[in-house]
């Protein structure tokens, strides 16, 4: 069973981000047993060759899943071609955003999607598979991470082809004039507003933290896409842990 037939029925995947154009990296940490990697590719000054060669090296042994940059149809398109097994798309506001990204990620009749030859269809050896079951297994995760998101949020999930609705806690907070405040009130109570509407449409809702203990009270609440600390976090936590204890 594949990430996004996993997703769908409401499994249980943990995950972590990505941000560092370390292929090594990519390999090991999906080498510990992850269900996915978010690569976040709207934060960083990664290239879409960058990214392919990230998911080079993850081969499979975790979903690879890429924060696009912009929901365009453009790069949307070049994240799927090179072998993404889905993507999120950040800062959806309202339904017709939704729809394009929807649109963006399947081939006709069903959506927009070019047709071309590159990783994902390998380089044309696959092609006729891959264009078979595409538009099922491609994941499409779209981000409330605005207040605007939050108010339209019931609409947005009428929408079909969503696969998930991620959260971003620290954009939404910052959108509320609560920059940071994730813990806030308000901030709980908007990011309450997307869980209720999701849960309704049995859309798998997911979460990021920077730490385990961050996202426990969300995956306690039903959220099945969780993802905790990321690459850059590791390594300088690892590196400072270390170099504390020499100092001892």
């Amino acid at each position: 069973m594949n990430f996004t037939q996993r997703l769908r029925q409401n499994d249980l995947l943990l995950g972590t981000m990505l941000t560092l154009p370390s292929p090594e990296l990519a390999e090991m940490i999906s080498s510990c047993g992850y269900d996915w990697l978010f690569m976040d590719g709207e934060h960083g000054n990664l290239s879409t060759l960058d990214w392919q060669r990230m998911l080079q090296a993850v081969a499979g042994r975790s979903a690879a899943i890429i924060r696009v940059a912009t929901n365009s149809e453009r790069e949307i398109k070049k994240i799927l071609d090179i072998g993404a097994d889905g993507i999120i798309a950040p800062q959806v506001n309202t339904a017709d955003e939704a729809r394009h990204v929807v649109a963006c990620c399947k081939y006709p009749p069903q959506g927009i999607r070019g047709v071309g030859l590159a990783r994902a269809q390998g380089y044309g050896r696959n092609f006729a598979d891959y264009m078979k079951t595409a538009n099922v297994s491609i994941a499409v995760i779209i981000q409330a991470e605005h207040i605007d998101a939050v108010n339209n949020i019931e609409e947005i999930v009428e929408v079909d082809g969503i696969d998930a609705v991620f959260i971003g806690p620290y954009d939404l907070s910052a959108s509320m004039g609560l920059i940071g405040q994730v813990d806030h009130p308000e901030v709980v109570e908007a990011i309450d507003r997307v869980g209720r509407a999701c849960q309704q449409r049995d859309i798998s809702l997911g979460y990021f933290g920077t730490t385990a203990e961050s996202v426990q009270a969300y995956a306690s609440k039903g959220y099945h896409l969780i993802c905790a600390g990321t690459d850059a976090g590791f390594v300088l936590g690892g590196a400072q842990q270390t170099l504390d204890k020499l100092r001892e």
